[in-house]
């Protein structure tokens, strides 16, 4: 489980544990309210019923739908029995803040058909209070206005939650669409770069078979190793694409220059050290290297303004690559929120794919950091 995940789970336990201790409060305040007024044991049933739809509200993430479809089922019965055993009138506050927690639940999450008829259903429940009440009035009940401004509050917030969730899907699949663009242009020059070679050497060998034919298998080798490689390239960044930006940016020198032109805290850049027997990086590998700094940088300069200092450490091992990149802000930038921006999203698609893992969190004491690690290819091998 990742630090995301972890957040939201104590989040929701901690929403569900208040909500839990209003529902326990309410529903003995309104039973020393009814055992005080109404005296001898009025209060028991209500308790009991209420009781049973708060604990359903407890449970809705089990299944909202039967959750829903439950609550509304005994708020229904509560309102026959209290109307023709002359009980107190229902559903009451507790039953009714459950109630509006099951239908904005419900409303927020399950599909549209299913939302509104348990939304319909919320709706009759609270126009049955009426049964409970008064009639005799010239005003609605107060149990029955009650129960219609939960109604209200709970298609509300439930509408609201649908539409944001709604967009941010949007927002999300407009970001991968826009990596997955980028990602086209790149294998074009992936592939003309691999291509290129193979081209350059085969040349070579034509030379070499008028010339000196002895030296001929070596240069088919290469031939061979040029062409593995322009594949092993190719479906690599084919798995990143699921349809139909810049181009691919070369590595280390770049990232210099990225780093130069940042406006924000100072960066302190550190490099692999240049090593004559390592081949040079995968075009795919440099840019998503770069991509990968590029955007924590931004993220430093959106969410940590008081930052003072970064730290871009890219190490290579034989197989892998290893970028990190922490900043100094203080504790308050370290929302949790922070590692969910789309722009990470789709940095995280193009690692997975690669083979690689991105992980961002904050840091122990102060400021965040951003962790990516991406495989090199095997020269030999061809996937």
């Amino acid at each position: 489980m990742n630090v995301r995940d972890r957040l939201t789970g104590r989040a929701r336990a901690a929403a569900d544990a208040v909500l839990g201790t209003a529902l326990a409060g309410l529903l003995a305040f309104v039973a020393y309210q009814i055992a005080h007024t109404w005296g001898g044991d009025y209060w028991q049933f209500g308790c009991a019923a209420g009781t049973v739809v708060c604990g359903l509200a407890l449970a809705r993430r089990r299944s909202r739908r039967w959750t829903a479809v439950a609550g509304l089922a005994v708020a229904a019965a509560a309102v026959l029995v209290a109307t023709f055993a002359d009980l107190p009138a229902e559903p009451g506050p507790a039953m009714t803040l459950a109630l509006a927690v099951l239908v904005g639940s419900a409303v927020a999450e399950l599909p549209a058909l299913t939302a509104g008829a348990v939304a319909a259903g919320g709706l009759a429940v609270a126009a049955g209070s009426l049964l409970t009440g008064n009639l005799t009035q010239t005003v609605l009940p107060p149990v029955t206005m009650l129960n219609v401004a939960g109604w209200l509050g709970a298609v509300t917030i439930g509408l609201s939650s649908r539409l944001l969730a709604a967009r941010r899907r949007t927002m999300a699949e407009d970001v991968r669409r826009h990596e997955r663009l980028q990602l086209a242009r790149e294998l074009h020059d992936v592939v003309a770069h691999h291509v290129t070679g193979i081209v350059l050497q085969a040349q070579a060998a034509q030379v070499l078979a008028r010339k000196q034919p002895q030296r001929l298998d070596g240069s088919l080798s290469g031939i061979e190793a040029a062409g593995s490689d322009a594949l092993a390239a190719t479906r690599r960044l084919v798995g990143l694409l699921r349809e139909a930006g810049d181009p691919p940016t070369p590595g280390q020198e770049s990232l210099a220059d990225l780093v130069e032109r940042f406006d924000g805290p100072a960066v302190h850049l550190r490099l692999p050290d240049d090593d004559d027997d390592e081949p040079a990086w995968p075009p795919e590998v440099a840019s998503t290297v770069y991509r990968v700094v590029q955007e924590s940088l931004t993220n430093v300069s959106r969410h940590a303004p008081h930052a003072r200092s970064v730290q871009v450490t890219v190490t290579r091992q034989h197989d892998a690559v290893t970028v990190v990149i922490a900043d100094d802000g203080p504790p308050a930038s370290a929302s949790p929120y922070r590692p969910c921006g789309f722009g990470l999203l789709g940095m995280r698609e193009r690692l997975e794919a690669l083979g690689g893992t991105l992980h961002a969190g904050p840091r122990p004491g102060n400021g965040w950091s951003v962790l990516a690690t991406l495989p090199l290819p095997d020269k030999r091998e061809v996937r």
